[in-house]
């Protein structure tokens, strides 16, 4: 298993559209994968879960990977939320 921190910086956070593209992009992941917010844990590859988590901007979030392939899709959802998905 891989993990690294990241600070959300959407200004609304991962409200439905940017939660509607992380979920297609680790839709396409190997990996099992997990978005940690101090005590909740989320599976990113559903929308609807994602967006329980309650994640807004300037929330320091843990991305956890780990299968097949989980460095590549660590990189691809760090490299995601980083980049404002599309916002």
């Amino acid at each position: 298993m891989v993990s690294q921190k990241i600070t959300v910086t959407n200004k609304s956070g991962l409200h439905l559209r940017p939660a509607g593209e992380l979920s297609k992009i680790a839709a396409t992941c190997k990996s099992n994968i997990t978005l940690v917010k101090g005590e909740k844990s989320v599976n990113p590859k559903s929308v609807l879960i994602l967006m329980s988590g309650g994640i807004k901007c300037g929330d320091e979030i843990v991305v956890e990977c780990d299968g097949e392939n989980e460095e590549q899709d660590l990189k691809t959802i760090i490299d995601a939320i980083s980049s404002g998905l599309g916002e």
